[in-house]
């Protein structure tokens, strides 16, 4: 009895652990292959805020977007 229930105990927590992990990584995988803004948005906001963005400007922002992904 106590066997069976420590048996279903730990498939839940190794099933839910497996889950995560696969969830996770298809996660990452799909956010590097589909990033949440790119370059065109990067430059509409900033002209929507009245600059006129260089390209190091724009690649200095794409490089701080992708260091908190």
């Amino acid at each position: 009895m106590l066997v069976d229930i420590l048996q279903i105990l730990g498939g839940l927590i190794v099933g839910a652990l497996i889950g995560f992990l696969l969830a996770r990584f298809y996660i990452k995988k799909y956010m590097k292959k589909n990033p949440p803004i790119n370059e065109q948005m990067i430059k509409a906001m900033m002209m929507q805020m009245g600059r006129t963005p260089s390209q190091k400007q724009v690649n200095q922002m794409m490089k701080s977007m992708s260091k908190y992904m």
